[in-house]
């Protein structure tokens, strides 16, 4: 039996997690893998903060380099969170040769060129498996069980604060501001929710994801982001009405050799089994070349779920540095290419959801369907519900495939004609084709 030191830095909500589960599991991860996990040193500004776990005189410590160079310690486990210290003591741990396991997804989407590269000069590695998905194992399955195959697309729900917000507003009929209230004081939303609300979270993800699969750092400006903020409980219910349910989707393809990439709220059909991941649950499709379509679904935030992740990391990295493997695959595979190709944001084709108000008045929808037809964007439906008595009806418009500028410059048309009295809502509609 070996022993494999650990040296984790912050111990908040993740790190205290973490050291929970070593200590309900550690015999049971020595007997299946021959490694006796120790937590060596945690380094935190607080060491006072009762977090409900007990640890051995000396482990705590308010020095996180300390911990890094301390001989001793075999591995480093980041947690601090944010991009500033983390990227510090992340590229420090590395140049010390010590393997790196990170949950920190904004630390590999701004700087994971920097980061792999520094893994790979120093004969390295830095596990991420937590930074995407909390519990699920999405990025080992990828590097793992889908390693031989090319992958076609990818959808992901990968934030539970929006799908716990979009899954009540369909239940309950209740309006955005007031979930978010409720997901706030459930702990499910920070404060300000805007990394959630705003997609950048999933869009954080969804970069990691499109690096692995296609083999390169993605960076941030190259995945278009909208999030769910102010969505209107009145599109939660014409999309329910039309067969659909609202998701944002992280959504990652490749075409023609050049990579799409987009976070956005998507109308999904009812069918398809990514519709039915609700509340605080991750889920994410992947369909490759050769296994065809697969999905991965589970807890994708809290204490232990993600706490899972990070332990299993721990155990790989610790068998990599016993068996002297160096670099790993989790580094090798976001480091196959200098580069990628990769959609215009102008460019890409996608299907919509328009909704409409339009004066109620002859020619009013002759004046809108002959700006899109001047676009190039073609209608599958249409659907008028009863008029206002301010005399405007709503329209709800499903389009066939057209290019995002087309749309973007047609509904900016439309928006200024005098019989639209408001801004009109658009969504993309999803088939999984």
């Amino acid at each position: 039996m070996k022993q494999i030191n650990i040296g984790i830095i912050g111990f908040g909500t993740v790190g205290a997690g973490v050291v929970e589960g070593i200590q309900k599991n550690g015999a049971l991860m020595a007997e299946r893998t021959g490694i006796t996990p120790v937590v060596a040193k945690i380094a935190d500004l607080d060491i006072e903060t009762d977090r409900g776990i007990t640890v051995p005189d000396g482990v705590l410590t308010t020095d996180a380099m300390a911990v890094i160079a301390d001989e001793n310690i075999d591995l480093i486990v980041e947690l601090v969170g944010g991009t500033a210290v983390a990227r510090t003591f992340t590229l420090a741990a590395l140049k010390n040769g010590k393997p790196v396991i990170t949950a920190n997804k904004a630390l590999l989407a701004d700087h994971g060129e920097e980061i792999y590269k520094t893994a790979r000069e120093n004969n390295t590695g830095i596990y991420y498996e937590a930074a995407v998905g909390g519990g699920i194992p999405i990025l080992r399955a990828q590097r793992a069980g889908l390693i031989g195959n090319q992958i076609e697309s990818i959808y992901g729900i990968l934030n539970g604060t929006c799908n716990y917000i979009l899954t009540r507003m369909e239940r309950e009929g209740l309006p955005f501001d007031e979930i978010l209230a409720d997901a706030q004081a459930l702990g499910y939303a920070e404060t300000p929710p805007d990394l959630d609300i705003d997609g950048i979270d999933t869009a954080h993800k969804a970069v990691v994801l499109a690096s692995m699969a296609y083999g390169a750092p993605v960076p941030m400006d190259a995945c278009p982001t909208r999030g769910i903020r102010g969505l209107a409980d009145q599109e939660i219910a014409h999309a329910d009405e039309l067969g659909y349910r609202i998701k944002l989707l992280a959504i990652i393809k490749e075409t023609a050799g050049a990579v799409e990439l987009s976070v956005e709220p998507s109308l999904v059909p009812k069918e398809h089994m990514i519709a039915s991941v609700s509340d605080s649950f991750n889920a994410v499709f992947v369909k490759g070349d050769i296994v065809d379509e697969t999905m991965y679904y589970g807890r994708g935030a809290g204490r232990l779920p993600t706490g899972s992740a990070v332990i299993g990391d721990i155990m790989e990295a610790a068998a990599d540095k016993l068996h002297g493997v160096g670099t790993p695959v989790s580094v090798t595979m976001m480091l196959q290419k200098d580069t990628l190709e990769y959609c215009s944001a102008d460019n890409i084709e996608k299907r919509c959801y328009v909704r409409l108000c339009l004066a109620d008045q002859p020619g009013a929808m002759a004046q809108v369907m002959n700006i899109f037809g001047a676009h190039n964007i073609s209608i599958a439906s249409v659907v008028q519900k009863e008029r206002h008595e301010e005399g405007y009806a709503p329209v709800v418009i499903l389009t066939q495939s057209a290019k995002e500028a087309e749309f973007v410059a047609a509904l900016a048309e439309i928006d200024a004609l005098e019989v639209s009295c408001c801004e009109p809502i658009r969504m993309r509609l999803e088939d999984f084709e």
